[in-house]
């Protein structure tokens, strides 16, 4: 292959770790065949098709991955990050600038990997029942990661990393691909290290659900249960293109598909009844952000502006996805929080019952069973826009990129570098050791159940017992189901 060399990192986009899934639709991906003479690696390889109009070029041809490392072949044995891009098993890709892995491999000499897989239908499409031979289907994305860290485990060695010390990192979606894969007896042994940001996976789709949802996918292609096969050669377009029908296991959005518990791939869910002991060795960073729904509700102006009297009927489904009285809710965060308004009760009310609670019980599964784990929290948030966003969902990829400066960052000021330097340095301490201690920050202790000791990153940042715990005590009263599973 040939890379190029980008702010003295040796760079390589577009290396093909699989076969074409096209005529592989919603089966497990295979590895590549051989070819000779060199190939170029200068570009990006294209997404999975997708709803997302700024992916980029898509295509079924989509198993790529890019690799940055500071030099090749020489025996330093480097750490490996290896990023799995969000987008909600929907959308996205491991292209976005700001997973650029040029500042990361130089800052902390680790070789960094970020890598596209099958997404929506083509990667999490539920067709088992329904087609003889597509047992994978439900998990074929799931199996493209595998077969992208087989990939590292084989080759990376080449690119001056170390295939015993793997460390898997992602952001949202990617962190929920990252707890499910935790699960899953074909990626044992494959890594070694992991972090979720904003990212759980505590449940996955029940067969009967996934179903119900591939047959809703049919009716908006007005297709006949008994031509389901027919989804194995339609346009890849009309497949997109009917994405969008109404979920019928949600009750809102478009259709979701994620990880199925098929029995065959998957055969029990991430993080439930217990942590995976599969995984019990693996040291695990699990975080969350201070204002996570600012970022899918900021951009309705009316969320900023809102009275008391119209707070309640935001606190229901789908905004807050458990069922607890809203004024109740209001009751106790206005008990807690005198000064807060009726827009900061809407947001923090529905953060605390949303992402974060999958967060909190992957991290009591995990402390229960012992598995060493490290919780943080990112308060930091950015002046950007007077400041309204706060800490939202998302705003740590940058920080720990250390990409402040790319396209899509949001982190300005005077303290945003300082905030980059800690949180970079705290994951990099982390891919190399398993623990993330590092001079950047003060002393991170591991979450405990006793204690539920969060390393809070701000500036400064500081270790603090269980965070926001009159919160989380309230909701623990109300079962959580995560939504889509």
């Amino acid at each position: 292959m040939r890379g190029y060399v980008d702010g003295g990192v040796l760079a390589f986009r577009g290396i093909r770790y699989g076969a074409d899934t096209g005529p592989l639709r919603f089966q497990a991906p295979r590895t590549p065949a051989p070819w000779d003479g060199i190939a170029e690696a200068t570009q990006y390889g294209p997404a999975c098709p997708q709803r997302d109009r700024d992916a980029g070029a898509t295509s079924e041809d989509c198993l790529f991955l890019n690799v940055w490392t500071p030099a090749l072949r020489d025996g330093a044995k480097r750490p490996v990050m290896v990023y799995i891009h969000g987008g909600a098993y929907s959308n996205g890709s491991g292209s976005a600038p700001l997973y650029d892995g040029v500042r990361l491999a130089r800052r902390g000499d680790v070789v960094v990997v970020t890598l596209n897989h099958r997404l929506n239908v083509f990667g999490y499409g539920y067709l088992a029942r329904l087609v003889p031979g597509l047992p994978d289907s439900g998990n074929a994305g799931q199996l493209d990661l595998i077969l992208a860290l087989e990939w590292v485990r084989d080759n990376i060695a080449e690119f001056g990393g170390d295939p015993s010390q793997v460390m898997v990192f992602g952001q949202s979606g990617g962190g929920a691909k990252i707890a499910t894969v935790m699960a899953m007896p074909a990626a044992a042994g494959l890594f070694h290290r992991a972090a979720t940001m904003s990212g759980q996976q505590v449940t996955a789709s029940g067969p009967m659900n996934a179903a119900r949802r591939t047959l809703a996918f049919l009716d908006a292609l007005k297709l006949k249960p008994e031509e389901a096969h027919l989804l194995r050669t339609l346009p890849a377009g009309r497949l997109v293109e009917a994405l969008g029908v109404e979920d019928p296991v949600l009750g809102f959005g478009g259709l979701y598909f994620g990880p199925v518990l098929d029995e065959g791939n998957l055969k029990r869910h991430p993080f439930y009844p217990d942590a995976p002991a599969q995984s019990a060795k693996i040291p695990m960073i699990i975080g969350n952000t201070r204002d996570e729904t600012r970022a899918f509700m900021g951009n309705d102006p009316s969320n900023f502006t809102l009275s008391w009297d119209e707070l309640p009927a935001k606190l229901t489904f789908p905004n807050l996805r458990v069922d607890v009285l809203p004024e109740a809710v209001i009751a106790e965060y206005r008990r807690l929080y005198p000064h807060y308004s009726p827009s900061d009760v809407l947001f923090a009310a529905t953060t605390a019952a949303r992402s974060w609670r999958g967060a909190i019980i992957e991290l009591e599964e995990r402390a229960r069973a012992g598995h060493p784990t490290f919780a943080y929290q990112l308060d930091w948030a950015t002046p950007k826009d007077g400041g309204r966003l706060g800490a939202p969902h998302a705003s740590d990829i940058q920080l720990v990129f250390d990409n402040i400066a790319k396209p899509g960052a949001t982190a300005i000021g005077p303290e945003a570098q300082t905030m980059a330097d800690q949180m970079s340095e705290a994951f990099l301490a982390f891919a190399r050791t398993g623990d993330p201690n590092c001079r950047a920050i003060p002393r991170w202790e591991p979450f405990t159940l006793a204690r539920r000791q969060t390393m809070v990153f701000d500036v400064p940042s500081r270790l603090e017992d269980d965070p926001r715990g009159a919160e989380r005590r309230f909701f623990a009263k109300v079962p959580y189901v995560q939504p889509g599973t």
